[in-house]
Order: structure tokens, then C-alpha cells, then sequence
């Protein structure tokens, strides 16, 4: 006989979980029975908030939901901020947690870590939040997380027990149900979408994060069209970086406005055209608008389209080349008539100072690393440079921050990641000030020796703020901090540590970091340009 705690972890790893984060806490002991019986790997965290970004970076490289256990109350709140994230960057994350025994629920007793509502909060960034009134309701529950994992926007989701239902036993096991089939596409829009595309003579590919999973497919619809690419932060390597028809992760400058607002035809794949990706309003697309997207809502925002697809984007864009080779015969095309080398020429010759700065830090870091290194990245400025410029081959590849735009994202996210593509690499590119949001994660890396480059970009300032202020023209305030010795930091924790005193030292340190025993913290500060 099993307990609910025990039956859950069995049904969890069922649905091929492999890592859940987490702190067990006085409510959830019997949920962490189970994990005494399973291969189900359990990665102690240092704070709930790492919990979940981990929990998002796991999903973000593996494409599987990143699972977190965590305590009733302030566990749950102290995750709040990474599935906000997560929620704004459509990531699929499962957390379960405790909640008050049911006949404490809304009756303002003063129990421990007592709420109003833990449902009510978290289910303004989730997907949606539910209460299991018993444990028959579980098993339902959890289908139906994965089923909406598998069919529609992929974003959080939390589903609490009561704490006096996790040691009831469980009369029967609990199995796993079929995930169902993604959304197919209407084969008369997909032949509409591909007439429109074969007939037009200057098209353009719009790809967000939507479309990760289709990186294949729109490169070849790309190759057949001639049509240049352009990809959101979120949708940076869906279409590789080295290939001839990429436009570049840049819609914000002016000649990849101008190159989508002079397309007759958009096919938007995967997107919500998000105002991060625009840094001052929106993009004008004066065209003929194809969207395929999951979320009905995107289809009919203020962008709408003029073809909307509500369905998979590696279904429908699969769907799409197969009807194009006939009717590109009929309509003449000769392929693509963008200079998009000179295009990414004048866009490095716009670089502002601190731009060209960065790209030269890049540019070393990316001679460092593999080409499949996966790289999280935080709010920090050199990241904000890397959206636009850091060369990624492949999707899933580069980890940022986008809707949301949290602080202290990168090392825990780069933390999940390295549980969600083992033995592969995985870097971190982080600033001095909101590192320091998540540094107390540096733990949980040394204790399951994680070859982790952390690359610190250490200003010893809110550098954007700052930039922000004195473009405002008033003196900056609040923006300098004084900062912790991180080499004596690294050494606390047990890191390697490394501070490169130019760029062939700074390539060194992150390529020797990939074959440490352990993370290793890399400070990099202006001295490394000479």
C-alpha cells in the first residue's frame, strides 16, 4: 500500500519526470517519502525561488515541464516572481505544493503558514491553480496538466493538496494517462497560407518562442521562399545565426523594421510580437499577416491577422512545405532579394559605445564555448546586447529573461539546465547586481559538481538604470553598490574562480570552466579590453 505522497512521485515519474526541485518542509514530508522509492532525482535548492528558475531552465533546454515540491505558504510565495517568468515566457512548469489540512482552509485560524487564499495568489501567474479536494481528485488533476502541456501554450501550473491528504493511503495505483495529440492544422488555411506565400514577391518569417520546436521546418520554408528570417529574443538559433537568410534577433533596429513593414506577406510563427523585443513601440506590418499560434488571444490581438492558424507550429508549417513546391513551379520565384549582409553590416555600424563594448566581450566568450553551449543569461546589459548580436546555431540555446524581466535569473536557470541536457554544455552570463538576487544557488551547483562557467559582468553598478538616468539628464541615484569580494565569494562556497586580465585569459577561463569539477565564477570587469 503507498500514501498519496508516495503514489503521486510514482505517477509523476510515469509521466517521464526525472528532476523535481525542491524543500521539503514539516507539510510535505509524506510527499517526499515517495522519493525514497523511485529513480526520480531530487535537487535540494537553496531558496524556492531557485527552485523554479531551475525549474525553468530545465524546461527551457529539455522541452519537458520542470517540476518543483514546495512548502505551503511561503515556499509557494517565495516562487512567485520565476512562474511569473515563466508565465510571461510561456514555460511549462508543474509545481506542487501544500496547502492548509481542508478543514483549515478560509477559516483564518492562525495555522502555520497560513494564507487567505495560496490558490487565488498563485493563479494570477499560472496557467491555472487548483486544489485537490481529496485524493481521488489528483490523478484527474494531473492529466490534465499534461494534456494542456501538450496541446495548448505551455505555461505554469499549480495544483496544492491538503496537508492531511498526503498521508491517507492510497487503495489503488495511480497510472498515467495518454498525453493527447497536439493541434493539427486546417488543411484549407495551410494551402490558403501557402498560396499566399508562393504568390508573394518580398515575404518575411516572423519566429517567436513558439516555434522552437519547429526549427527544421521554417528553415526549410525559408530556403524555398527565399524569405528572409527574423527571430525574437525567445526565438534566437530556430533559425541558425550562420545561415544566409537570417535577418538577425533585432526587430528593434530600423532596417529590420523596415524590412518587415516592406513585406507583402508576414508569416508570424510562434509569437505575440512582445514590446521587449521593440524597446520603443510596435512594429509596423502594413502586410498581408499569416500568425500560427496555440493562443487564440494572440491570433485576434492588436496585431490580429489577416490568416489566422490556430494549431502546432511544427505541424502546420510542415504542412505548409508540402504545398509549396508545386505552386512555387507556377509562380516564377527566383529567390531571396535581400542584401541581409549588408543589412547586419549597418546594424554593427550603429553600435553604441557600450554595444561595441559587449561585442567584443561576446565575441571572445563565444570563441570560448561549444557551439551547443546553452547559455542563461540575466537582466543585465552585455545580455541585453547578446538578444541582438551573440551568434546561437540551434534553439534552446539562449535563456533570457524576456516578458517578465526578473533579476537573479541566470544561475539558477543555468543550474536547471545542466539537469536538463546532462552531460552537454551549459554557461551563465550574469551582472554583479542581480547575481546576487540568487548567488546562495552557488551551493547546490558545487554539490552536484556542476562544470558551470559563471561569467560575472561586474560594472559594480545598475548600468542600465544609470545609462537611463543620465539620459534623463539628472544626476544617477541608487544605482552603485558596493559589491562582496567574489573571489573570496567563490572561495566560501567551494568554486573555482577566475578573473581574466584580457580576452585570450577571459576565452581560457571559460573554456578550462567547462572541464572543472565544479562551477566556476568568472569576473569580468573593463580591464579585459585593454
Amino acid at each position: 500500500m503507498q500514501n498519496v505522497g508516495q503514489a503521486l512521485v510514482h505517477l509523476l515519474e510515469q509521466y517521464d519526470v526525472d528532476t523535481i526541485f525542491g524543500i521539503p518542509g514539516v507539510h510535505t514530508i509524506e510527499l517526499y517519502r515517495g522519493l525514497t522509492q523511485t529513480p526520480v532525482r531530487h535537487v535540494l535548492v537553496r531558496h524556492e525561488q531557485g527552485a523554479a528558475f531551475m525549474a525553468d531552465g530545465y524546461a527551457r533546454v529539455s522541452g519537458k515541464p520542470g517540476v518543483c515540491f514546495l512548502i505551503t505558504g511561503p515556499g509557494v510565495m517565495n516562487a512567485m516572481t520565476p512562474m511569473g517568468q515563466a508565465y510571461s515566457d510561456s514555460v511549462p512548469m508543474l509545481v506542487f505544493s501544500g496547502v492548509l489540512a481542508r478543514d483549515d482552509i478560509n477559516m483564518g485560524r492562525g495555522r502555520l503558514h497560513e494564507m487567505k487564499d495560496q490558490r487565488a495568489a498563485t493563479a494570477t501567474v499560472t496557467a491555472w491553480s487548483a486544489t485537490a479536494p481529496g485524493q481521488d481528485a489528483i490523478p484527474g488533476l494531473v492529466a490534465k496538466a499534461f494534456a494542456d502541456f501538450a496541446t495548448a501554450r505551455p505555461r505554469p501550473i499549480h495544483i496544492e493538496v491538503p496537508i492531511d491528504v498526503f498521508g491517507e493511503t492510497v487503495p489503488q495505483s495511480w497510472n498515467a494517462q495518454p498525453a493527447p495529440a497536439s493541434l493539427s492544422p486546417d488543411k484549407d488555411a495551410t494551402e490558403e497560407a501557402a498560396r499566399r506565400l508562393a504568390a508573394a514577391k518580398s515575404p518575411v518569417v516572423i519566429v517567436g518562442g513558439g516555434s522552437v520546436g519547429a526549427a527544421a521546418e521554417v528553415t526549410a520554408l525559408a530556403e524555398a521562399l527565399g524569405a528572409p528570417v527574423i527571430t525574437t529574443i525567445s526565438g534566437k538559433g530556430v533559425v541558425s545565426s550562420g545561415h544566409p537568410l537570417f535577418a538577425g534577433s533585432m526587430i528593434a533596429d530600423p532596417d529590420v523594421r523596415a524590412l518587415a513593414a516592406g513585406a507583402d506577406v508576414v508569416l508570424a510563427v510562434g509569437t505575440e510580437f512582445a514590446s521587449p523585443d521593440f524597446w520603443d513601440g510596435e512594429i509596423d506590418l502594413p502586410g498581408f499577416i499569416i500568425r500560427i499560434d496555440l493562443d487564440p488571444a494572440e491570433l485576434a490581438d492588436d496585431y490580429g491577422a489577416g490568416l489566422p492558424i490556430r494549431a502546432d507550429a511544427r505541424k502546420t508549417v510542415a504542412a505548409i512545405n508540402e504545398a509549396l513546391p508545386a505552386l512555387l513551379i507556377d509562380s516564377g520565384r527566383r529567390g531571396a532579394h535581400h542584401d541581409l549582409a549588408a543589412l547586419q553590416a549597418a546594424f554593427r555600424e550603429r553600435d553604441t559605445a557600450a554595444r561595441a563594448r559587449h561585442r567584443v566581450v561576446l565575441d571572445a566568450i563565444r570563441r570560448a564555448l561549444p557551439e551547443d553551449t546553452a547559455i542563461a543569461t540575466d537582466m543585465t546589459r552585455i545580455a541585453y546586447s547578446g538578444n541582438e548580436v551573440f551568434p546561437v546555431s540551434e534553439p534552446r540555446l539562449w535563456l533570457h529573461p524576456v516578458g517578465f524581466g526578473t533579476l537573479g535569473y541566470a544561475l539558477p536557470a543555468g543550474i536547471g539546465a545542466c539537469f536538463g541536457r546532462p552531460g552537454k554544455p551549459v554557461a551563465v552570463l550574469a551582472g554583479d547586481y542581480g547575481f546576487q538576487f540568487t548567488h546562495n544557488e552557488l551551493a547546490t551547483a558545487v554539490e552536484h559538481k556542476l562544470p558551470l562557467p559563471i561569467i560575472l559582468w561586474n560594472n559594480n553598478a545598475l548600468g542600465e538604470i544609470r545609462q537611463g538616468m543620465i539620459d534623463a539628464e539628472f544626476t544617477p541615484v541608487a544605482v552603485e553598490q558596493i559589491n562582496p569580494d567574489f573571489g573570496l565569494l567563490a572561495q566560501s562556497y567551494g568554486c573555482a574562480y577566475a578573473r581574466p586580465s584580457d580576452l585570450r585569459s577571459l576565452e581560457r577561463a571559460c573554456a578550462g570552466a567547462l572541464d572543472a569539477g565544479g562551477p566556476t565564477i568568472i569576473e569580468v570587469t573593463s580591464a579585459v579590453l585593454g
